[in-house]
């Protein structure tokens, strides 16, 4: 008998999960909160839960999710089509200046992030007047979005354009990498910025509304569906298409402007694109699984189709990976999409000391502030664990290590 690396869990009254989880901690919380989706009826087949996986809003984070004839809006979430973005340059470690300040100075004034509020002031993290180069690229975008800002106006008054090649906050960041053979990459994660929230928001409140209206009960509320079909299935397919779509033309923007920050602290001419990856790892995709075709929601996953690159990153102080699908089909074609946390970020603030932070991120030049505490790296589960836990989902291209990391 074939010993297989994942761990079969039946769910009473629902579809079996099986867990890519062995050797790395999973709390209760993410368990139940499996067990609640793989209740729901149109679930096809079983559901998959990666290594990285714990407790998310509306679905588990690390879950994939086949469904047949529904979708459910909060499974996807709303930082729509967040994902990843690496390029490996020509660039050797020996082409950087001693002190990385300098780079790091230059990312943060090139792409816009953060975030600031406050009645009649710019948000810090948007562009007040976009360059023409954002211009051009949301021109491909521009036509889809009238269409569904038509029906759906409120779309309109949000930071679209503006957002376009801008980082955030939370968990998304730019890296200056380099691999084990001393080479030079540029690694960035983010997503649909506000648009896609709010794209995320109203569709989820809208399925939560029409599951009030049909009586059904559910579960948890969060997992409230549009069947196909309906007029709501067809609208957000369409939104959440467009808002991936955004997500991924975000980061080749950002990865543009990063580039040209480099540039500017670096004489050296080089290349930049010798190895590009652009993937997601929030989103809702049509693909074709045990001959049948399905509508495939990975929360906190990535596709890991055979021959496919992908993206593992791990927390601000550890090893990232560059991987290969290996087309595993119990997966679903899937692996994770990080480290995963092992602590809130409230959990993190308060377990975590700012000496720890400035030990643990030593030797990469970021910030070493309590304001981004939360992302410390004793926040996370051990990223070697997690890339142990599913060796039969992809293998190891490229092994990365952060020597600059800009957070919002």
């Amino acid at each position: 008998m074939v010993d297989m690396k994942y761990e079969f869990v039946d769910v009473e009254g629902g579809h079996p999960i099986k867990m890519w989880t062995r050797g790395v901690p999973v709390d209760d919380g993410a368990r139940v909160q499996l067990s609640k989706a793989a209740q729901m009826p149109f679930i096809f087949k079983h559901m998959a839960a990666m290594p990285d996986v714990h407790v998310g809003i509306g679905a588990t984070i690390g879950s994939v999710i086949p469904t047949k004839g529904a979708v459910i809006p909060a499974a996807v979430g709303v930082d729509i089509g967040c994902g990843m973005m690496a390029a490996q340059t020509s660039l050797m470690a020996s082409d950087l200046p001693d002190n990385l300040e300098g780079i790091r100075s230059a990312i943060e004034a090139a792409v816009p992030h953060g975030r600031s509020v406050g009645r009649g002031k710019r948000d810090k993290g948007s562009w007040g007047d976009p360059q023409s180069e954002i211009t051009d690229a949301w021109a491909p975008l521009s036509e889809r979005f009238d269409r569904i800002t038509d029906k759906y106006p409120r779309f309109k008054n949000t930071n679209n354009i503006k957002h376009l090649g801008t980082l955030g906050t939370g968990n998304h960041f730019i890296e200056i990498c380099l691999d084990t053979e001393d080479r030079v990459w540029v690694m960035l994660h983010s997503g649909s910025r506000g648009v896609g929230n709010a794209i995320g928001s109203q569709f989820i409140e809208l399925a939560k509304k029409d599951m009030r209206k049909w009586h059904i009960n559910l579960p948890d509320q969060n997992l409230a569906y549009f069947p196909e079909g309906t007029d709501h299935f067809d609208d957000y397919v369409e939104a959440v298409g467009w808002a991936q779509d955004f997500a991924a033309a975000n980061r080749q923007m950002m990865m543009k402007n990063v580039i040209k920050a480099l540039r500017s602290q670096i004489a050296k001419p080089f290349d930049a694109a010798m190895e590009a990856i652009n993937c997601h790892h929030n989103y809702v995709n049509r693909e074709r699984h045990f001959g049948e075709d399905v509508l495939v929601t990975r929360k906190g996953a990535v596709r890991a189709s055979k021959g496919m690159m992908g993206i593992i990153p791990g927390s601000m102080g550890a090893k990232s990976f560059i991987v290969r699908g290996l087309g595993n089909r119990e997966s679903f074609e899937s692996c994770s999409h990080g480290a995963g946390r092992v602590m809130s970020r409230t959990e993190a603030k308060k377990a975590v000391s700012i000496e720890e932070h400035i030990e643990d991120t030593k030797g990469v030049e970021c910030r070493k502030d309590i304001g981004v505490l939360d992302e410390t790296p004793k926040a996370y589960k051990p990223i070697e664990a997690v890339m142990a836990a599913q060796d039969d989902l992809v293998e190891i291209v490229h092994t990365l290590k952060q020597v600059v990391c800009v957070k919002g």
